[in-house]
């Protein structure tokens, strides 16, 4: 059995998405469909823009997208690839989920980049800068860092908090919260064992209570938007298991911007399945990393070159 799984923020970088492009009339047709709903020549930026304007959380989301969109539309309309047939799950991290809800055709190209270009601007404009901040507890698994949070919440003097954000893989945490909390945090991880405790290159507090305008706002959005139930079950962030209505979709999707993404367990879920092969579509190779640490047992690949999903395609069709 085979799950498809889409990355989050993070795996961007400037040049991505560049030799779909120069491969693949299906491709160029959707940077074309994303660039006319953003009204904004995102391929340009992706392909040789600034690193900064890039990292601009209402770019990366969209960006990130529209690769692993190019390497689906290259699958199923030059590959002719049947997902529906191929495919027992699909899964994303953070704003991937909403690229397996576009593979599983429950959102159109369209749509799902106006959302996450709302989505970006919501999370970024959530929290005032400097007020939070995230970081990544490395050699400590969720439950000790769950205590960790819980104490350094006690101490804190400034009725300000942190929360575990990622449950990424055996070993790699992150938390997120108020820039102060997030700081006791890191001081009580390296205390207690951490390998380390790195703060994070992020302009907001992601996946935490602090986003709680940008779950607002996405709700508002996601209230008017049709959602099509999934060709393949999509397992969801915040619950670690499979989901195919689309009220349930919606919900989701909303806890999400709040909620802790549970990675890990999802990757264990789709495993006790019955999944033993799980493909990394778009850019960069850190889920399939993720995965390995997970479960060694699991074939994880990632696919973003002509010639890997050429492989892909054959291996699916034979």
């Amino acid at each position: 059995m085979r799950a498809f799984v889409f990355p989050g923020q993070g795996s961007q970088f400037i040049g991505m998405g560049k030799d779909l492009y120069e491969a693949y009339p299906d491709a160029r047709e959707v940077f074309a469909e994303i660039d006319d709903a953003l009204s904004q020549n995102l391929y340009q930026l992706m392909s040789a823009g600034s690193e900064s304007d890039l990292n601009l959380t209402e770019n990366t989301q969209p960006a990130l997208m529209a690769v692993s969109m190019a390497v689906v539309r290259v699958l199923t309309q030059h590959m002719k690839v049947d997902l529906a047939k191929n495919l027992t799950f699909m899964a994303g991290h953070s704003l991937g989920e909403y690229a397996a809800l576009t593979a599983a055709d429950s959102f159109d190209v369209a749509t799902t980049a106006r959302l996450l270009k709302l989505r970006g601007r919501a999370m970024q404009r959530a929290v005032p800068v400097g007020v939070g901040s995230m970081a990544a507890i490395l050699g400590l698994d969720l439950p000790e860092v769950q205590k960790i949070t819980l104490q350094a919440n006690q101490d804190n003097k400034n009725n300000e908090w942190v929360e575990s954000a990622n449950d990424n893989s055996p070993g790699q945490v992150v938390i997120s919260g108020h820039a102060g909390a997030v700081a006791i945090a890191m001081e009580l991880a390296s205390a207690a064992g951490a390998k380390r405790a790195l703060p994070l290159p992020v302009s907001a507090p992601f996946h935490c209570r602090l986003m709680q305008p940008a779950a607002d706002a996405m709700a508002a959005a996601l209230s008017e938007t049709t959602i099509r139930p999934p060709i393949v079950p999509i397992v969801a962030n915040v619950t670690a298991a499979a989901v195919t209505e689309p009220h349930l979709i919606r919900q989701y999707l909303v806890d999400q911007v709040t909620g802790m993404v549970r990675w890990r367990e999802s990757v264990m879920w789709m495993k006790a399945q019955g999944v033993s092969e799980m493909y990394e579509l778009g850019a960069g190779k850190v889920l399939s990393g993720l995965i390995k640490r997970i479960d060694k047992d699991i074939a994880a690949e990632s696919i973003n070159t002509p010639q890997q999903i050429e492989d892909l395609a054959k291996k699916l069709m034979a």
